[in-house]
């Protein structure tokens, strides 16, 4: 390397990760090939097994000897970010993205069925983070009449838990406008299941996006491992939307016991009246949580829900 100091210091957005390399969109607009060098001073309580991440904000510069290439020197401190477990290692969190407006969970009762564990997994983690969710049930116009009574639960069980619901189907016209108008101005995470439509969907708010997909692939693809990473794409009415690969499960991390009951709305809004300041909705008495569910103003299916995912805590 040239002993030469580097041109200048620069801000740019992270838009594509593969693990080694990224893409990143200055302030310019330019989009330039990526790597970075040396550690960050990250925040050890993350434990992330990525330390850059779709949506983060860099600080790069331009090697003078490296035409094309910059080098990431530094990560702004991000507004918040979304998480699971990382593949890698269960003890670690793997950031899925930051500096998020809202995140989308794209569900389908059928074709293939999304259950509910995986959205309210979702939805918590979305609450933990201080991202509000959004929730899309996809391919209702596949749906035969056997479905329609879970369709009608899901969207009345998510509604009165606080939840904006839009069930889509990706040709029907006003619900893509619906969307866009969502969508507009705000950085927005779409995640779900392998199946549920999402890049057709994408496809349909984005036109261009295959062929932008096709650009970058084949200018950062370093092969095998450039799908398991989240990309960022401009919107045409401002905007960005973060697309994620399909998930099997999305496993939560880092959520005790005792705070679970905070990021369920519906469950949340009871808590203040329970006996017990620690109660946590199970076997206390005077739990206003129980006593809500038993007299239907909690849905029974999200409070079994409650009840797996806290069991499933460590």
């Amino acid at each position: 390397m040239s002993n030469q100091k580097v041109n200048h210091q620069l801000k740019a957005r992270v838009y594509r990760s593969t693990g080694s390399w990224y893409i990143i969109k200055n302030i310019a607009g330019e989009l330039l090939q990526a790597r970075f060098k040396g550690k960050f001073k990250i925040d050890a309580a993350i434990k992330s097994s990525n330390p850059i991440a779709v949506g983060d904000w860099v600080i790069y510069e331009e090697l003078p000897d490296e035409e094309g290439i910059v080098t990431i020197t530094d990560i702004e401190k991000r507004n918040n970010y979304i998480v699971r477990v990382s593949p890698q290692n269960r003890h670690h969190k793997h950031i899925i993205s930051a500096n998020l407006d809202a995140a989308i969970v794209m569900a389908t009762i059928d074709s293939p069925k999304t259950s509910m564990g995986f959205v309210d997994r979702f939805l918590i983690t979305a609450a933990a983070y201080h991202i509000p969710a959004i929730i899309i049930i996809n391919k209702i116009d596949l749906l035969k009449d056997k479905h329609q009574p879970t369709l009608a639960t899901w969207i009345k069980t998510y509604t009165d838990a606080g939840y904006p619901v839009i069930p889509m189907h990706v040709e029907d016209a006003a619900k893509i406008k619906e969307l866009n108008a969502l969508l507009a101005n705000k950085t927005t995470l779409f995640s779900g299941h392998s199946g549920v439509g999402k890049s057709t969907l994408i496809n349909k708010i984005l036109p261009n996006i295959q062929q932008r997909t096709k650009i970058v692939s084949d200018w950062s693809g370093k092969g095998q491992h450039t799908t398991t990473f989240a990309e960022l794409f401009d919107l045409p009415m401002g905007g960005q939307i973060i697309d994620t690969p399909g998930v099997k499960e999305f496993g939560l991390i880092a959520i005790e016991k005792s705070e679970l009951g905070h990021y369920y709305p519906e469950i949340k809004n009871y808590m203040s009246a329970c006996k017990f300041n620690n109660c946590i909705h199970i076997n206390e008495p005077q739990c206003a949580v129980k006593n809500a569910v038993q007299e239907g103003r909690i849905n029974v299916d999200r409070y079994k829900s409650y009840l797996q995912i806290i069991q499933s805590i460590e």
